[in-house]
């Protein structure tokens, strides 16, 4: 049977988030969620966090913040990298008794013209990693049902975007021109890990998942140009960080 095949809509899960948790009083309803551990660090420098809880994975325990932002109350999480992982983690929120999530992070572009550090948000999500095919009836894209809504915040906000499709690989490795010049003539200008998988466990939970990317490494060459993967300016992550904020608390 084809991975495609494996969608089970009615069938009970055998092992269940909530089994693995251990549950946290007040939990927030809306969770920040980032997936650099530079993002971490300098969430924490500058706003009084309480850790409230983690969760755990491979003998690591990953942190569970609760910090008021604008009035709100919401929860700082950093997630690990690559959909299976990511995916789990956002089971286990769930569980915990989080509704609504907002994920940023890097992208690598497929188009030169988008500038390092250039402001994206899917609005479909091409499926080429596993997990999503647990979550979704098979189709090549997910559509990203909360897309229009992070775009209009972002419109409030003032703050600069492209919306765009997007290709979620678990293989990062093998990325070849083929596959790039595909997905690029289908409308895709970005690649990342995780999208199609977070928004696929999303929907099937009913709870409400966003996600942008801030370009960083650029794909669209004859050779891979790295930019400024894994060395963003600081007032430049300070900037990002800032619109992670300011759109939690308008979800």
């Amino acid at each position: 049977m084809s991975i495609v095949d494996t969608f089970d809509p009615i069938g009970a899960e055998i092992v269940k988030a909530e089994n693995n948790v251990t549950p946290i009083e007040n939990f927030p309803k809306t969770m920040l969620i980032a997936f650099s551990a530079k993002f971490c660090s300098l969430f924490l420098q500058n706003h009084a966090a309480e850790e409230i809880g983690c969760l755990k994975a491979g003998g690591m325990r990953f942190p569970i913040y609760r910090f008021a932002h604008e009035g709100c109350e919401i929860g700082f999480f950093q997630s690990m990298i690559g959909s299976s992982l990511a995916a789990a983690f956002l089971e286990e929120l769930i569980a915990l008794g989080a509704e609504k999530f907002l994920y940023f992070g890097s992208c690598g572009a497929l188009d030169k013209e988008i500038a390092e550090g250039n402001l994206l948000i899917p609005s479909a999500a091409y499926r080429d990693e596993g997990t999503s095919y647990h979550y979704a009836a098979p189709s090549d894209y997910l559509q990203i049902l909360s897309a229009p809504k992070l775009a209009q915040i972002f419109t409030e906000l003032h703050v600069p975007f492209r919306m765009t499709k997007t290709w979620t690989t678990d293989a990062f490795y093998r990325e070849t021109s083929r596959n790039l010049d595909l997905r690029r003539q289908e409308g895709c200008n970005t690649v990342e890990m995780e999208c199609a998988a977070l928004m696929a466990v999303g929907q099937f939970r009913k709870k409400e998942v966003y996600q942008f990317f801030y370009a960083a490494d650029c794909l669209d060459a004859q050779t891979w140009d790295k930019r400024m993967l894994g060395q963003m300016p600081a007032d430049l992550r300070g900037r990002i960080l800032a619109v992670a904020l300011e759109t939690a608390v308008r979800l």
